[in-house]
């Protein structure tokens, strides 16, 4: 029973670890952040797994840890040398189409890689690549070449239409007011709406509003309204 307890109150603290630790993505964490956190899952389990070491003992690398963490963050956000020296830096691999085997050899990154990485960004082709860059997560970004570059709205001569997020209405059948409001709406418009379409608030997973005020709605599953009506957008 005891280590029951110990399990979920590290369990609880490793949350909070974590969500100090920042938002960032686990591709994209620096090897010092990696490191971390491989040390912190290792030092974690100790406590949990032998009950003769005393709580505060084992919490304190745990603490140690997270304070070591946010102050080379701090560091690495105000100085860009120490930030290079943590983090590394992006590196160009292809420069006005022409692959940089010097600088594939200096990170350590193959051929095969490289051409990997560009058929998923959907270039088969490296002639169709101006400059490709490999980010310090490993993940390559690229850049086509100008009659390579997908068609816009702009080029065709259009208006750009309305951009922004969703308001986000109804998630799971609960209304979001506070969303509902921001948008000037009140329950009694979403409810009518609701009804227009054959749905009461249980039935509905998701109903969004777009930017340009086309309401989205999406029933549950198992709830057969026809299939023209599943996913309406007016």
């Amino acid at each position: 029973m005891m280590i029951f307890y110990r399990t979920v109150l590290i369990y609880f603290v490793l949350l909070l670890v974590m969500r100090l630790m920042g938002k960032r993505e686990i591709g994209q964490l620096s090897a010092f952040d990696f490191v971390v956190a491989i040390v912190i899952a290792e030092v974690a389990a100790l406590p949990m797994l032998q009950p003769e070491i005393p709580l505060l003992r084992g919490l304190l690398p745990l603490v140690t840890l997270v304070v070591l963490e946010i102050a080379f963050s701090y560091a690495a956000l105000y100085n860009r040398r120490f930030r290079c020296l943590m983090c590394g830096e992006p590196q160009l691999v292809i420069r006005d189409g022409q692959i940089l085997h010097r600088e594939m050899r200096r990170a350590r990154y193959n051929l095969d890689d490289l051409l990997s990485q560009l058929r998923e960004k959907g270039y088969p082709d490296p002639a169709e690549v101006m400059c490709a860059v490999l980010e310090n997560s490993g993940r390559l970004s690229v850049v086509p070449r100008g009659e390579n570059k997908p068609v816009t709205r702009g080029d065709l001569g259009l208006e750009g239409g309305t951009a922004g997020l969703p308001c986000i209405l109804v998630a799971d059948g609960e209304v979001l007011e506070r969303d509902l409001a921001v948008a000037g709406l009140d329950r009694a418009w979403l409810e009518s709406e609701l009804k227009r379409r054959g749905l009461n608030l249980p039935q509905v997973f998701l109903a969004s509003l777009s930017p340009d005020g086309r309401l989205f709605v999406s029933s549950r599953e198992g709830f057969d309204r026809g299939a023209a009506k599943k996913n309406e957008m007016t």
